[in-house]
């Protein structure tokens, strides 16, 4: 799959197959995390990657998920995420405007995934307090965003957007995403 084609098709997916992820596609997955553009090259990045299956039942519960549609956004007993990827601001290194850094790391990492057939969802609704003891996160790190990743048991569609920017999920559960049309957000040399 090129890069273009899994941005087009990326979406994010809350109900997964239960199938494991191979360690070497997360891997893969967070090494295009770490090689994403970084303020000054300083790169407060860290990566905490939870794929045992002990773990991610302590994880879950943490989690909130697709608020427009609660309690049909979150995955349903079994579909759970099969790795969660957590990724980190290194204080010592980089206390503010940490953002952007945090914004490419995440979407390279859910590129990644895409092209190898991994579904994955932005995950900022997280109890991190909570997720900091369980990991046993040092207080110099901050938790800035969570990653769920699994193979898709269901589908999402963009829809052209109306009046709202609510998705939703129609009667076969898939998900429905409005996305402004191209000619309404483009400009060329003037606005």
């Amino acid at each position: 799959m090129d890069v273009y084609e899994a941005i087009l098709n990326r979406r994010s997916i809350r109900q997964f197959q239960d199938r494991p992820i191979a360690r070497e596609l997360l891997e893969k997955i967070v090494n295009a995390g770490r090689l994403a553009p970084s303020a000054a090259n300083l790169q407060p990045l860290e990566f905490l990657v939870v794929d045992a299956d002990e773990v991610r039942a302590r994880i879950f519960p943490l989690t909130n998920w697709a608020s427009y549609i609660s309690p049909e956004g979150t995955p349903k007993p079994g579909q759970e995420p099969r790795a969660y990827v957590f990724t980190l601001v290194n204080t010592k290194i980089r206390e503010k405007h940490f953002e952007y850094d945090v914004g490419a790391a995440v979407e390279n990492m859910a590129l990644a995934a895409q092209g190898e057939g991994i579904a994955s969802c932005w995950l900022i609704s997280v109890d991190k307090f909570k997720a900091r003891e369980v990991l046993g996160i040092p207080e110099s790190y901050m938790i800035e965003a969570v990653l769920a990743l699994g193979y898709p048991a269901e589908k999402s569609s963009v829809e052209e957007f109306k009046d709202s920017p609510r998705y939703w999920k129609d009667e076969a559960g898939g998900f429905h995403v409005p996305k402004r049309r191209l000619a309404e957000i483009l400009h060329f040399n003037a606005f």
